[in-house]
């Protein structure tokens, strides 16, 4: 199985604007590189994953992904999320990709047993699996096989919108809940609840 992990990437610069109550903007920039590089890091020394395509409009995000070897590509000003991966999955496919995982950067606990387990209920045939956020309602990674086999969701409710996609298509749909592809960071409280995780302090 040829697997593809698309990362996509908002601008490093002006990213997780809802954390401006507790992060300058210095603050913010320098997270999101870390989480890039964290990221980027655990997926090239995955075997599993053989090509990791990071997608953005930011050039710096672009050019941190070509110094550890990720492919990428550049995407307009007026992207949006959905399309965007759309396209890069389609340049995945035709570069002879069998799988997609899409899989954000804001996931600070992740570790490579987390997206081991995730492909480790992969089989040869159709499958969508899924890891949802903590609330049960986002998803903080999705693997696809074939690629293309749904549209994707993201956004509000994604969870609940991929299970659909993958019920519409006649594709096998499955959820895994992993620790840390759980923990994403949206907001001050969640980068707290992080913060006293990893300080090893109670949520």
């Amino acid at each position: 199985m040829a697997l593809w992990a698309l990362v996509p990437v908002k601008h490093l610069q002006n990213g997780k604007s809802r954390l401006a109550g507790v992060l300058t903007e210095k603050e913010r920039a320098a997270l999101a590189t870390a989480w890039l590089q964290h990221t980027l890091r655990i997926l090239v020394n995955i075997p599993a994953v053989q090509h990791t395509l990071v997608v953005s409009r930011d050039q710096r995000a672009l050019r941190i992904a070509r110094d550890l070897g990720v492919q990428t590509v550049s995407e307009g000003p007026a992207s949006e999320l959905n399309a965007a991966l759309e396209r890069a999955t389609e340049a995945a496919r035709l570069q002879g990709a069998a799988a997609v995982l899409i899989l954000p950067i804001d996931l600070p606990l992740l570790v490579a047993a987390d997206l081991e387990a995730l492909l480790a209920d992969a089989g040869s045939g159709p499958q969508v699996v899924a890891a949802p956020d903590r609330h049960g309602s986002g998803t903080n990674a999705l693997f696809v096989q074939p690629p293309g086999a749904i549209k994707y969701a993201f956004g509000p409710d994604s969870l609940q919108a991929h299970a659909a996609a993958a019920r519409a298509a006649g594709v096998p749909y499955c959820e895994r809940k992993l620790p840390g592809l759980a923990m994403d960071v949206d907001l001050p409280e969640d980068l707290h609840m992080i913060n006293g995780l990893a300080n090893g302090k109670p949520a």
